[in-house]
C-alpha cells in the first residue's frame, strides 16, 4: 500500500513539472518571436532614420534576450545596435558593440550572425578609410556566405567591396565591376535597402567618370526605391546626388531644385531625432529633480516631527528652508527647459548656416570654373588679333591704316592685360597658387623685369632707376616667380600713372641672422599720387583712385589686388605712402634664406645699371622649332619670326616634335602644351632625356588648373602665356639665344 501511494505521488509530481516545463517553453518561444520582431522593426527604423525609436526597440530586445539567456539574439541585438551607431557616425561605439557580438557568435558558432557582424565591421573600416582592415572583414564575411551558399549575402559583400573601391581607392571603374556582380546576386531580393545603396553608389561612380546619363538613371532608381520604402536617409542622399549630377552637367535649375529637396529632408530628419533626444533628456532631468525635491521634503518632514516637541522655532526655520529649496528647484527646472530650447534653436540656426556656407562655396567654385573657362577660350581668337595686328604694322601700312592698327593693338593689349589679371586673381581666390622654393639671383631677376618694362617706360618718357644694396647675398632661396609677378604689377602700375618722370626700384638689406635675411623692397614714382581716403580701397578688386583716373589711364584695378594677395601668401603685406599730385611710394618686406654671400663689387662698375633690351639681330639665321597644332597660330608665330630672319620648322604634335629634335639641330623650341596625342609637357620630358641644354619655352594659354611651377619642374626654361606682347616674346627668345651663344 505504501509503494502504491509513493507511485501516485511521483506520478503527480512528474505530471506537474512536465506541464510547467511545457508552459515555460511556450513563453520562451513567444519572447523569442517578440525579440525577432523588435530587431526587424529596429532595422526598419534605422533605414528610415527614426533613430530614437530604433534605440528604444534595440534596448528592449537586448533586455529580453538577456532575461531568457539567449546568446544568439543577444549578439544579434548588439550587431544591429552597432549599425545604429554607424549611421550616427559614432564608429568607436559601433566597434565596441560588434566586438561584444562577435565574441558571443564565435563561442556559439553562429556562422550567419558572424557574417552579418563582419560586414558591419567592414563598413566601419570603409568609413575610417582603412583599406586593409576593411578588406579583411569583408573577405571573412564572403567566405562564410560562400560556405552557407547564401547568394544574397555574397551580393551584399560585393556591394560593400565596390563602395570600398569607390570611397577609399578612388577607382570608380573597378567599383563598377563589383556593382555589376552585386546586382546579379541581389536580383529578386527583398532587401530593398541594399538595392537602394547599390544604385546610389553606382550613380556616384558614373558621375565621377563623367557619364551623366548613366549616373542620372541609377540615382533615379535609388530615389524611387527609397521613397517607396520610406528610406528617408537614402532619399536625402539620392536628392543630393541628383543635384550634383545636374550641376556637373550644367543643368543648374534642376540642380538647385534637388538641392532644396535634400536640404528640406535633412532638416526634417535632424528635427525628428535631435528634438526627440533633447526632449527626452529634459524630461529625465525634470523627473530626477522632482525626486530629489521630494526626498528632501520627506527628510525635512521627518526632522520636523522629531524636533516639534523640542523647539517650535526650529520647525518654522525648517519650513522656510523647504520653501526656499522648492523655489530653487523649480527655478533650476525652468532654467534647464529654457536652456534646452535655446540650444535646440542654436542647433537649427547652425545647420542653416552650414547649408548657406556650402551653397556659397559651390557658387564660388562655379564662378572660378566659369572665369577659368571663359578667359582660356578668349585667348585663342585674341592670339590671332594681336599677332595679325603686329604683322600688318610691319608691312608699311598707310597713315590712316596705321592709326587704325595702333588702336586695334592698344585694344588687344588692354584685353590681354584684363584676361591675365582675371586669371591670376581667380587662381589666388581658388587657392590654386602654391609656393615654389628654389635658388635664384635677386638682382638678375629684378634687372630682367626692368628690361621687359623699359620700352613701356620710354613710351611715357619715364626713366627707370635701380638701387640694389651690395650687401644682399648673391644667391637666395625663395619663389622667384612670385617676386617677378609682384614687381611687374607694382612697376607697371607706376609706369601707367607717371608721364615724363622717374621711377626708383630700391632693395635694402634690413637684417641678417645666420642664413635668414630680411629685405625691404621700395617702388617710388613721381606720378599722379593717390588721395588719403582712396589709399586703402585701391588694394581691393576692380578699384582705382577715382573715376577721372580710370577714364584717363584705363585699367581694371586688379594689379594691386593681386600684389596684396601674393604678399599675404608670402606672410607679408603691402604699404603705401602717397600725396595727390606728388607721386607714390609702395614698400614691403620679405624674408629669404641666404645660400651664397654677397658678390664683391669691382671698382668702377655700376651694378645698378639697367642693360638695354637685346637686339633682334641675334635671332638672324637661328633655327627655331614651333610645336603647335593650331594652323592659324602656326602661321602667325612663323611669320613673326621669319620677319626677323629666323629659320622656322613646324611640328603639329608632340610625337613629331620629339622626332624632329632627335634628328635635327635647333637653337630653341617654342612648345604648345595642349595638343592631340602626347601633351607638350610629356614631349618636353622625352626631349630632356637626350638633350638637356636646348632652350624650351612653353608658348601656351594657361588655365586655372595649371601651375606655372609645373612647367619648370618638367624641363621648360621659361613660359610665354598666349596671347603675348611681341616685345615680351622677342625679349625672352633673345635672352635664351644670347645664353646659347655665350656657352658656345
Amino acid at each position: 500500500m505504501k509503494k502504491i501511494i509513493l507511485c501516485v505521488v511521483a506520478f503527480l509530481v512528474f505530471s506537474f513539472s512536465y506541464a510547467h516545463q511545457e508552459k515555460n517553453l511556450q513563453e520562451i518561444e513567444e519572447i523569442n518571436a517578440t525579440i525577432e520582431q523588435l530587431l526587424s522593426d529596429a532595422e526598419e527604423s534605422i533605414n528610415s532614420m527614426d533613430l530614437d525609436t530604433a534605440l528604444k526597440q534595440l534596448n528592449t530586445a537586448l533586455e529580453l534576450s538577456r532575461t531568457i539567456d539567449h546568446p544568439r539574439l543577444t549578439a544579434l541585438s548588439s550587431s544591429i545596435m552597432a549599425q545604429l551607431y554607424y549611421v550616427r557616425h559614432e564608429n568607436d561605439k559601433a566597434a565596441t558593440e560588434l566586438q561584444r557580438a562577435i565574441s558571443i557568435q564565435r563561442s556559439i558558432d553562429d556562422q550567419p550572425g558572424l557574417a552579418y557582424s563582419y560586414v558591419n565591421y567592414g563598413k566601419i573600416f570603409i568609413a575610417k578609410k582603412d583599406l586593409k582592415r576593411a578588406e579583411e572583414y569583408l573577405n571573412l564575411a564572403g567566405d562564410i556566405y560562400q560556405r552557407l551558399d547564401n547568394t544574397e549575402g555574397v551580393g551584399v559583400v560585393d556591394l560593400n567591396r565596390a563602395i570600398l573601391y569607390l570611397n577609399v581607392e578612388r577607382d570608380p571603374k573597378e567599383a563598377l565591376k563589383y556593382f555589376s556582380l552585386a546586382e546579379e546576386k541581389l536580383a529578386g531580393t527583398k532587401n530593398e535597402y541594399e538595392l537602394s545603396r547599390l544604385y546610389y553608389y553606382r550613380g556616384r561612380s558614373h558621375q565621377l567618370l563623367g557619364e551623366y546619363d548613366e549616373a542620372l538613371a541609377n540615382a533615379q532608381l535609388s530615389l524611387e526605391i527609397s521613397q517607396e520604402n520610406n528610406f528617408r536617409s537614402m532619399t536625402m542622399f539620392s536628392y543630393s546626388l541628383l543635384s550634383q549630377i545636374h550641376e556637373d552637367a550644367g543643368n543648374f535649375e534642376q540642380a538647385y531644385d534637388y538641392l532644396k529637396k535634400s536640404t528640406r529632408l535633412g532638416n526634417s530628419l535632424y528635427d525628428l531625432n535631435k528634438e526627440a533626444i533633447t526632449s527626452d533628456a529634459s524630461a529625465r532631468y525634470g523627473v530626477d529633480a522632482m525626486k530629489n525635491m521630494m526626498n528632501e521634503l520627506s527628510k525635512q518632514n521627518e526632522e520636523n516631527e522629531r524636533t516639534l516637541k523640542v523647539n517650535k522655532l526650529t520647525t518654522i526655520l525648517s519650513v522656510a528652508l523647504i520653501t526656499i529649496l522648492s523655489l530653487l528647484t523649480l527655478s533650476l527646472y525652468k532654467n534647464n527647459n529654457l536652456r534646452a530650447r535655446a540650444n535646440d534653436l542654436l542647433q537649427k540656426k547652425n545647420s542653416e548656416l552650414v547649408t548657406a556656407k556650402e551653397n556659397a562655396e559651390k557658387a564660388s567654385l562655379a564662378k572660378a570654373q566659369f572665369l577659368s573657362t571663359i578667359t582660356h577660350e578668349l585667348r585663342t581668337p585674341l592670339y590671332a588679333v594681336t599677332g595679325l595686328t603686329h604683322l600688318l604694322l610691319e608691312e608699311s601700312p598707310t597713315e590712316n591704316q596705321k592709326e587704325h592698327l595702333n588702336s586695334l593693338k592698344f585694344s588687344g593689349e588692354y584685353l590681354l592685360s584684363l584676361i591675365n589679371n582675371i586669371l591670376d586673381l581667380n587662381k589666388l581666390e581658388a587657392k590654386k597658387v602654391e609656393m615654389l622654393e628654389s635658388s635664384f639671383n635677386l638682382q638678375k631677376r629684378i634687372t630682367d623685369v626692368l628690361v621687359a618694362l623699359k620700352n613701356s617706360a620710354e613710351d611715357k618718357k619715364t626713366k627707370l632707376h635701380l638701387e640694389f644694396d651690395p650687401n644682399i647675398p648673391q644667391k637666395l632661396k625663395g619663389d622667384p616667380l612670385k617676386i617677378s609677378q609682384i614687381l611687374i604689377n607694382l612697376i607697371g602700375n607706376s609706369i601707367k600713372f607717371t608721364e615724363d618722370g622717374d621711377i626708383w626700384v630700391r632693395v635694402k638689406r634690413l637684417s641678417q641672422t645666420g642664413k635668414q635675411v630680411l629685405l625691404k623692397f621700395e617702388i617710388e614714382d613721381t606720378g599722379e599720387g593717390i588721395s588719403k581716403e582712396k589709399q586703402k580701397a585701391i588694394f581691393e578688386n576692380f578699384t582705382q583712385g577715382s573715376l577721372q583716373i580710370n577714364r584717363k589711364f584705363g585699367g581694371t584695378g586688379l594689379g594691386l589686388s593681386i600684389v596684396k594677395n601674393l604678399l599675404n601668401l608670402m606672410d607679408s603685406e603691402i604699404h603705401l605712402e602717397s600725396e595727390l599730385g606728388e607721386g607714390s611710394l609702395f614698400y614691403f618686406e620679405l624674408k629669404f634664406e641666404a645660400l651664397e654671400p654677397a658678390a664683391p663689387q669691382e671698382p668702377g662698375s655700376d651694378s645698378n645699371a639697367i642693360p638695354e633690351p637685346l637686339s633682334n639681330d641675334i635671332m638672324h639665321n637661328k633655327k627655331i622649332l614651333i610645336v603647335e597644332d593650331n594652323k592659324i597660330n602656326q602661321m602667325i608665330t612663323r611669320k613673326i619670326l621669319e620677319k626677323n630672319k629666323v629659320i622656322c620648322d613646324v611640328a603639329d604634335n608632340g610625337t613629331s616634335a620629339i622626332e624632329k629634335v632627335s634628328n635635327n639641330h635647333f637653337d630653341l623650341i617654342l612648345m604648345d602644351i595642349h595638343m592631340p596625342g602626347i601633351s607638350g609637357i610629356e614631349a618636353t620630358r622625352e626631349i630632356r632625356k637626350f638633350n638637356e641644354t636646348i632652350p624650351i619655352i612653353a608658348l601656351t594659354a594657361v588655365t586655372l588648373e595649371e601651375s606655372l611651377d609645373e612647367f619648370y619642374l618638367n624641363g621648360f626654361n621659361d613660359i610665354i602665356p598666349k596671347p603675348y606682347k611681341t616685345e615680351e616674346f622677342f625679349q625672352k627668345i633673345n635672352k635664351y639665344l644670347s645664353q646659347e651663344k655665350a656657352s658656345v
